[in-house]
């Protein structure tokens, strides 16, 4: 077999990987082996965390929901119970953003759930 040397592509995947290092930590973005494994952490932690930023954000809305309803007088369940069965569909972040920038508008949809709530429930047809 015809021995192979690389030449230019050594070089170009070598450049390539260097360019994604840049800016990491002494070694760690100069030389190629390090910068190898710390660009693979990297591209590992990044695929991990795009998923993981789903969950950070929820918890982040439902806590800000949670928050705003305590001051208005119920709880973050009662609330999301309220709203369902008033039929009022708005997602968490919509209800985090106005807990934060619009005060007297989620008051108003608390006032709906407390009210919806309060309501007894429509009694279920039995089954034939």
């Amino acid at each position: 077999m015809a021995r192979v040397k690389r030449g230019t592509k050594r070089r170009a995947r070598r450049k390539k990987l260097l360019r994604h290092a840049k800016g990491f930590f002494l070694t760690k973005g100069k030389l190629f082996r390090s910068a190898k494994e710390a660009v693979n952490r990297s591209l590992r932690y990044s695929y991990r965390d795009r998923r993981t930023r789903k969950r950070d954000f929820r918890t982040l809305w439902i806590q800000r929901i949670g928050a705003a309803a305590r001051n208005n007088g119920t709880t973050y369940s009662q609330l999301i119970h309220g709203l369902k069965a008033g039929g009022i569909d708005i997602d968490r972040k919509i209800l985090a953003d106005m807990a934060v920038r619009d005060a007297e508008g989620f008051a108003a949809l608390v006032a709906s759930a407390k009210q919806h709530m309060a309501a007894p429930a429509k009694p279920s047809q039995p089954s034939a």
